[in-house]
């Protein structure tokens, strides 16, 4: 089954960390990894910010993508959170197969 990498981002380690344990809980995600020191760069509500956050590098299997999203869109913080689902063309197929595995439960 194909796999896919989440991409998400938040602005505190306790957020990224407690929405990583709840996925991973409730097996909608395989594994996330959680890299901080990320700033970004944007316009909300007309004005440019600069901020810096963290990204939840999460994988899923494909057919949870949907789900997964709903279940972030419910728990972070954020008015718009980025959250964008970018397959997995290729990899370990060992590894890919144990991201199916955690997910099917």
């Amino acid at each position: 089954m194909p796999s896919t990498l989440l991409y998400i981002t938040f602005s505190s380690r306790e957020e990224a960390l407690s929405v990583a344990h709840t996925l991973v809980k409730e097996h909608l995600i395989a594994c996330g990894n959680i890299i901080d020191g990320v700033t970004s760069v944007y316009e909300w509500q007309g004005e440019v910010h600069e901020d810096s956050e963290l990204v939840l590098l999460a994988k899923t299997d494909s057919n949870l993508v949907e789900q997964a999203t709903a279940r972030i869109l419910e728990l972070h913080s954020y008015d718009c959170p980025c959250v964008t689902a970018i397959p997995i063309e290729g990899g370990n197929p060992a590894f890919l197969q144990w991201v199916n595995d955690q997910t099917r439960r």
